[in-house]
C-alpha cells in the first residue's frame, strides 16, 4: 500500500504542459472560494445571494439608457501598432456611425481599439469591467464605466444590453463569450442576434474544426455554422449588424458573407 503522505512519483505534468504551481489551490479570490465551495449556512448563502442581487442591480442602473449597443470582444493584449487594434478602432468608429453606442470588457488592446474608435468618432464608448486579481484598468477611451465581481453577471450585462457581437481574435474569455451566445441563440434563447467574427485567418483553424469534425460527428447540426458570419472588412462587419438589428439606420442591401470556417 503507498504511504498517501508520500509525494506523487509522477511527473507534474498536465496534458497542455508543466502545473503551475498555484494547482489545486484554490481561486485566489476569497468571495469566489466561498461561493465555489459547496453549501454553507443559509446566512452565508443569503448573503452572498443579495451581494450577486446587488451587482444585476448595479448593472441595470448604469445601462439602462444606453440605447442601441454593440459589444466588441477580442484579446487585452495587442498593441497598439497590432492589425487586429487598427481593425477594432475602424469597427468602433463605424458603429458609433452608424448610431450604436459600442461596449467592451473596458481593458486594452481590442477593447480599448474599439472604444477610441467609437469616441474619436463622437459616438458613446462604454467599458463593463470585471476585477481580477491581475488589476486591469479602464482604458482612457471609456466614458461610461461598469465593474463587477462576478464574470456571470458581467456576461447578463454583455447579452441583456446588446444588439450584435462583434468578435476579433482572442483568449479564452473571447472564445467563452463566443460559444456562448452562440448556444444561447443554438438553443432559441436569443433570436435574430446577429455574431460577426474578424480575423478570419486567427479562427480559422476553429472554423475548421467545427465544420470538419463537430457537424460530421452530429455535436451540431450543419444549420449551426450560420450562427455566425466572418469578415476582415468593418463596413461589412457593421453593415451586418445594421441590417439585422432594429435599433440602428435603416435596414441595407448586404452581400452575404461566408459562414464560420468557409474559405473565399
Amino acid at each position: 500500500m503507498t504511504d498517501r503522505n508520500t509525494p506523487d512519483e509522477q511527473p507534474n505534468q498536465m496534458p497542455c504542459g508543466p502545473r503551475p504551481e498555484w494547482w489545486g489551490k484554490g481561486t485566489r479570490s476569497r468571495l469566489d472560494a466561498a461561493l465555489l465551495a459547496g453549501p454553507r449556512s443559509r446566512r452565508e448563502e443569503f448573503f452572498r445571494a443579495v451581494r450577486i442581487f446587488g451587482e444585476c442591480i448595479k448593472g441595470f442602473r448604469a445601462l439602462h439608457f444606453t440605447g442601441p449597443c454593440v459589444t466588441v470582444f477580442g484579446s487585452a493584449r495587442f498593441a497598439e501598432d497590432h492589425q487586429y487594434y487598427k481593425m477594432a478602432r475602424e469597427v468602433g468608429a463605424a458603429l458609433a456611425e452608424a448610431g450604436f453606442a459600442v461596449m467592451t470588457g473596458g481593458g486594452p488592446g481590442v477593447m480599448e481599439a474599439a472604444n477610441r474608435g467609437a469616441k474619436e468618432a463622437g459616438g458613446i464608448s462604454i467599458g463593463c469591467n470585471i476585477k481580477l486579481p491581475m488589476e486591469q484598468k479602464p482604458n482612457p477611451y471609456v466614458e461610461k464605466f461598469v465593474e463587477f465581481h462576478y464574470f456571470f453577471i458581467r456576461k447578463v450585462m454583455l447579452v441583456k444590453y446588446s444588439d450584435a457581437f462583434i468578435v476579433l481574435p482572442g483568449g479564452f474569455g473571447t472564445m467563452d463569450e463566443l460559444f456562448e451566445v452562440g448556444t444561447l441563440i443554438q438553443t432559441g434563447k436569443l433570436q435574430k442576434f446577429p455574431v460577426v467574427m474578424m480575423g478570419r485567418d486567427y479562427f480559422r483553424p476553429l472554423g475548421d474544426f467545427v465544420r470538419e469534425t463537430m457537424v460530421p460527428e452530429g455535436t451540431i447540426d450543419a444549420e449551426d455554422l450560420h450562427l455566425f458570419t466572418a469578415t476582415d472588412d468593418p463596413a461589412e462587419a457593421v453593415a451586418r449588424v445594421v441590417a439585422c438589428c432594429p435599433g440602428g439606420r435603416p435596414r441595407s442591401t448586404v452581400t452575404p458573407s461566408p459562414v464560420l470556417g468557409e474559405r473565399r
